[in-house]
């Protein structure tokens, strides 16, 4: 599981310990969810170089003190999640090296009494707590003196002894979840001087006698408050708003996913003060339940001039007062994304003397349906140049239209669009019009210098020559089935062309200007990887910087005549080859095998006129016909044998000769020698017998081994003939006299049965 890089993997494999054979070579060693319960003094000790290590959920409980004695080198460590319920100093002494610690999610109630950080000098992160952590002492932080990051997870945390936390003189991003106000006050005054960035999760602010304790964060010189999952009512906003304004560095707030019980009737109004920071307010997620029922915040309207930066997304918002947005003096960045604007109300928020310093403003994923009451409503505003109103459901557009005079960037995706017409402002330098049901693109748009089409259905390139200064397009995932030349020259000047996920049609034509323009993959995005051949069928689907048409596509009647006459030479060796090497007669051969096989398996028995066929070698029929044949035919009563020289019918083709007799044949003699096996026409024998008379299982079959012979020469084909050698019992030509005897009486013997 390791990679070359020497970073292993061995996480999810249910491990019960970790792995042994661990060595130097090792950097990083993920042994994440897996059952492990323990860290042994010598389970790492071969790792001296690793740099990071994640045990994270698993279920440890106990660390030797000098397991981590020979990583000096480690820079990241991962302890969470598992069940610890204390925290030993000794375990973190050797890691001087580590630079981010986390061990929240553990069951340890506090972090000991002195600091189990004391020796990490060059710690950056820190991430502990747990829901059963309840306790911070004077000193637990001892050791310490700067944090890039520090999350501690307190939700259950009861006590903490003031200037538990001043140890360390500088923290950029202090992230708290604290649910008791009395505890997250001391703790911020412990933060007044060295947190940057205040970020407090999981809190309620419902209380009003409890903002008191808050009054210290008014003090606090942090530069930037976030306020995650926290809960807020009409009776606590204004004083929370009264003490952020007091914070004198204070210069963002970011509220997401919180909750507000109320409608913005706050009874007081909040006093702007003159020496206000705050420029930039993130508002995501917020929750209203009754947002529809949400006064017009005459109350905060002195507060909003100074802002320059305002994003307030997915918020149901569906209306800004006319008011407010004329109090919004400075304001040059403005996302309402994700909010229930429609074309009249667009009208009333944007009135005359809204937003008059407003440059980019994002009205994307609203209700908004009607293009040119769109422009008109905000061409007033003479500095916006960025206006995204994509994921609106626009569909037909006129012709004409109204827009700020300075606006360069336009973006129009997804918004159910079938054409461009003259509406679109010809200012522009940067055009989205992609994931539309765009069929062509024929607008003049002189400073145009970026243009997306992706995933329309145009068929052909804009016209080069009404976007002259264009540097950058993607028209990808579109219907386009190639470009010629004099198009791909009209935008070779550009930096960037995307034309991927298109079905090009490779002719023979279009792959030659392909293959033989030296410059094409600096201008095409993703070339050759994902430009795909549409046809014809033998490429469709392939890469077009790998396609090579064959002769076929590109020389049609070179190639059918050149097949044609192969073709011709083919016919003309096959019958010269089935002429010398009787082709014909081996056809004829097996049409009779099959004929025969058609046959019933028994002859009648009136047709039965011979005792038995014999099969035998040429070589052999000395033997036979001079030994076997007077023997058998002199015997008394005689047997009649059937022998291809004398019985077989002049005249006849000889395979029926041997289909016949073998069916006009009570049984079958087969004389089997080293001969026999290597004759063609004993093998036919055989092949003709083999399912005549194997097949039924009897006894018809005589074997005869006139001599030895072993039962693996016969062709592997008769499987039978082979099992009958090896199970039955067969008739052995022996060499003495006597055992003749014995031989002759016992195959007449047989011949009856």
């Amino acid at each position: 599981s390791c990679e070359a890089t020497q970073s292993c993997d061995c996480s999810s494999m249910g491990l019960d310990f970790i792995p042994s054979g661990l060595t130097g070579k090792i950097t990083a060693l993920n042994l994440a969810h897996n059952r492990i319960k323990q860290v042994r003094a010598h389970d790492l000790q071969q790792a001296v170089n690793l740099r990071a290590l994640l045990l994270q959920s698993n279920q440890i409980s106990s660390i030797d003190e000098d397991s981590f004695g020979s990583l000096g080198k480690l820079e990241l460590l991962d302890l969470s999640d598992n069940s610890l319920a204390r925290l030993s100093p000794l375990w973190f002494g050797p890691l001087f090296s580590l630079q981010h610690l986390r061990i929240q999610g553990n069951s340890y109630s506090d972090l000991g009494e002195s600091s189990p950080f004391s020796s990490l000098r060059n710690l950056s992160s820190l991430h502990l707590g747990n829901s059963q952590f309840s306790t911070i002492r004077q000193g637990n932080f001892e050791g310490i003196k700067l944090l890039n990051k520090l999350w501690i997870d307190g939700g259950n945390l009861r006590r903490y002894e003031p200037g538990s936390l001043k140890a360390i003189k500088k923290i950029n991003h202090v992230i708290m979840s604290i649910r008791r106000i009395d505890v997250f006050s001391a703790m911020v005054r412990d933060l007044l001087h060295s947190a940057i960035w205040l970020d407090v999760r999981k809190i309620a602010f419902d209380i009003p006698e409890e903002l008191k304790l808050l009054r210290i964060i008014s003090f606090s010189s942090a530069k930037k408050i976030s306020l995650k999952q926290c809960l807020f009512t009409d009776a606590t906003v204004p004083g929370i708003v009264s003490i952020l304004e007091d914070m004198p560095k204070l210069v963002e707030v970011e509220m997401k996913n919180c909750r507000l019980l109320g409608t913005g009737r706050w009874g007081m109004k909040i006093q702007a003060n003159q020496s206000q920071s705050v420029r930039v307010l993130t508002i995501e997620n917020l929750s209203i339940e009754k947002f529809y029922l949400f006064t017009d915040l005459r109350s905060v309207l002195d507060l909003l001039s100074p802002f320059t930066k305002i994003t307030v997304e997915n918020t149901k918002v569906f209306l800004v007062p006319c008011s407010l947005s004329r109090h919004l003096l400075s304001l040059e960045y403005l996302d309402l994304s994700a909010n229930l604007l429609g074309d009249q109300s667009l009208e009333h928020s944007a009135c005359q003397g809204a937003w008059p310093s407003l440059q980019i403003l994002n009205l994307s994923q609203n209700s908004l349906s009607d293009l040119k009451m769109t422009g008109k409503s905000l061409s007033h505003l003479r500095n916006l140049n960025l206006l995204d109103i994509s994921e609106n459901n626009f569909g037909e557009i006129p012709d004409v239209c109204d827009w700020p005079e300075n606006l360069k960037y336009l973006n129009l995706s997804s918004t159910q669009i079938l054409r461009l017409t003259a509406c679109i402002p010809s200012t522009l330098e940067v055009l989205d019009v992609s994931a539309n049901n765009l069929q062509d693109f024929g607008l003049q748009l002189p400073f145009l210098k970026e243009l997306y089409l992706a995933n329309n259905h145009l068929k052909t390139l804009p016209d080069a020559a009404a976007i002259p200064n264009l540097v950058a397009m993607s028209i990808s995932r579109n219907k386009l089935n190639s470009f010629s030349k004099q198009e791909f020259e009209a935008f070779k000047q550009m930096k960037l062309l995307d034309a991927s996920a298109n079905n090009f049609i490779c002719s023979c034509k279009f792959l030659s200007f392909v293959h033989h323009e030296a410059g094409i993959g600096q201008v095409l995005v993703g070339w050759p990887e994902n430009y795909i051949c549409d046809s014809p069928l033998a490429v469709r689907g392939a890469r077009v910087g790998t396609v090579q048409l064959s002769l076929m596509e590109c020389h049609r009647s070179l190639v059918v005549s050149l097949i044609c006459a192969l073709v011709f030479l083919l016919v003309l060796i096959l019958v010269v080859v089935g002429y010398k090497y009787h082709a014909v007669w081996y056809m004829r051969m097996t049409w009779a095998w099959l004929q025969a096989k058609r046959k019933p398996k028994r002859a009648p028995t009136k047709d039965v006129c011979y005792d038995a066929f014999v099969s035998y070698s040429e070589n052999d029929s000395n033997w036979v016909e001079n030994i076997m044949v007077q023997q058998l035919e002199q015997a008394c009563p005689p047997f009649r044998l059937c022998l291809h020289k004398r019985d077989f019918v002049p005249g006849k083709w000889i395979v029926d000769n041997i289909i016949d007799s073998i069916e006009k044949s009570h049984k079958t003699l087969f004389v089997l020698s080293e001969h026999f096996v290597q004759s063609e026409w004993c093998k036919y024998e055989l092949d003709f017998s083999h399912f005549r008379l194997f097949d039924e299982n009897n006894d018809a079959a005589i074997l005869i081994l006139l001599e030895p012979i072993q039962s693996q020469a016969i062709p592997k084909r008769f499987c039978k003939l082979r099992k009958i050698m090896n199970t039955r019992t067969y008739l052995e030509w022996p060499s003495g006299e006597e055992q003749q005897e014995m031989f002759w009486e016992n195959l007449k013997v047989a011949l009856k049965s």
